[in-house]
């Protein structure tokens, strides 16, 4: 059985697309591993979990600050509880999932910027200049996260599910998604999925196997969610490694329940830190009825970069450059969005997604279902988009990029690698 690569998106993606005779390779970059090695070393100093921070942040202020806003949150995790208060879960396994509602209290916005997390300094926080949980409750029944739902859900019963990526504490992806949440400005109902990450850089592989190891219980989240009367509109939005979760997740409800049900209707992996052959399969084996994907690419992602060396030298699906092939991945309903040349406050290029103050309103604009207004079109000019429809499931960003650059063969294999096979035998081969 073999796979025709020659199509499929690659480290240089344009060049790849004009010589569709040359097999896909291997990245020519996979100097492993004393190069990588090097940069993991740059990822523990510059990536957000470094060792010098105040930690244990999760206690409740003794003050709360008056213009502050406040973010309401579901936190599904399969993490081992703490005994601390200010850390409530470990970046170990645990054996069960927990659940609590927790509220965020984020600074005024005199004191703070977008895309911005105010980390504290101390313990407890200072609400008026920093992130503060102000109050976590167990949810202990099925019946008590229905009253959340209940309780948080908006006029269209809307529903964000947030599964952060690598190198992340509990309380990091708690920050992450409450900045998120307020900085789109999206009053969807937030949930958070964190699974158990050590948070720190050089626990990468145990943190993929963590990952691998939470992939059944964010699919009984999402088949819990999506099943819930109080919800009618799901959107999926998946960072890192947590890309690949989510990918896995929608695959196994795919295979369990036979399609993915028709409430998730947008999934959006930010720098997706997937093996590009194995989010081809991912892709496939979730069937045809496939809610709309949005992917955030950039070539200056450094941290995918190191995954690659990591991972075999084979290109991760958010590091490579995806625009020649928009228009093919347009008609399958994936969205491409280069975030290459946007501006960003991560050396490492990893977290455009929730820092960059363009990103964060778009990705608002899609939870409410608005569309990219012509005016709007200075942001999307930069980042190579030519025309962007935000509006709900019908959402499709279209990148520039001439349609001669790939050939007419190479669009027919791609588009026969992303569907799901026939299982017929063609020249002896089956293909998968």
């Amino acid at each position: 059985m073999t796979i025709s690569r020659r199509s499929f998106p690659g480290r240089n993606g344009a060049r790849g697309a004009q010589r569709t005779a040359r097999p896909y390779r291997i990245s020519a970059t996979y100097a492993f591993p004393r190069r990588a090695l090097a940069f993991l070393l740059v990822l523990s100093i510059l990536a957000p979990g470094c060792a010098t921070r105040v930690e244990n942040v999760l206690q409740p202020p003794e003050v709360t600050a008056r213009d502050a806003s406040r973010v309401n949150m579901l936190v599904a995790t399969t993490r081992k509880p703490s005994g601390s208060p200010g850390k409530l879960y470990t970046g170990e396994r645990g054996t069960a999932i927990s659940l609590n509602s927790v509220a965020v209290s984020i600074p005024p916005d005199r004191n703070r910027k977008i895309g911005e997390v105010q980390w504290p300094s101390r313990v407890p926080p200072n609400p008026e200049k920093e992130f503060a949980v102000l109050e976590v409750t167990k949810a202990d029944t099925e019946r008590q996260a229905l009253e959340w739902f209940r309780k948080n859900r908006n006029a269209k019963r809307q529903v964000l599910i947030f599964v952060h990526g690598f190198n992340n504490t509990y309380a990091d992806a708690v920050f992450r998604l409450a900045q998120i949440v307020h900085d789109a400005g999206t009053d969807a109902a937030p949930i958070l999925f964190t699974w158990p990450s050590r948070g720190r850089a050089f626990d990468y592989l145990y943190d993929r196997e963590s990952a691998n190891y939470s992939r059944r219980a964010l699919e009984d989240l999402i088949l819990q969610v999506a099943k819930s009367p109080d919800v009618q509109d799901v959107t999926i939005l998946a960072h890192s490694m947590g890309g690949w979760l989510a990918a896995e997740a929608l695959r196994g409800v795919a295979m369990r329940e036979k399609s993915i049900p028709v409430k998730v209707r947008n999934v959006i992996l930010a720098s997706p830190d997937i093996d590009i052959d194995v989010f081809r399969r991912q892709f496939v084996e979730m069937g045809p009825k496939r809610p709309h994907f949005a992917i955030l690419t950039s070539t200056r992602d450094k941290a995918l970069e190191v995954s690659g060396w990591l991972s075999g030298g084979v290109d991760r699906v958010g590091g490579s450059d995806l625009r020649p092939y928009a228009s093919v991945l347009e008609e399958l309903g994936v969205s491409v969005i280069d975030t290459s040349t946007v501006a960003t406050k991560d050396p490492l290029g990893h977290n455009t997604f929730a820092d960059s103050p363009e990103i964060v309103a778009m990705l608002g604009r899609r939870l409410a279902g608005q569309t990219l207004a012509s005016g709007e079109a200075t942001f999307a000019d930069r980042v190579g988009v030519a025309a962007a429809n935000l509006a709900g499931s019908a959402a499709r960003v279209a990148v520039a990029a001439p349609a001669s650059v790939i050939s007419g063969e190479a669009r027919e294999v791609l588009k026969r690698e992303l569907t799901p096979s026939t299982g017929q035998m063609v020249n002896g081969q089956i293909m998968y």
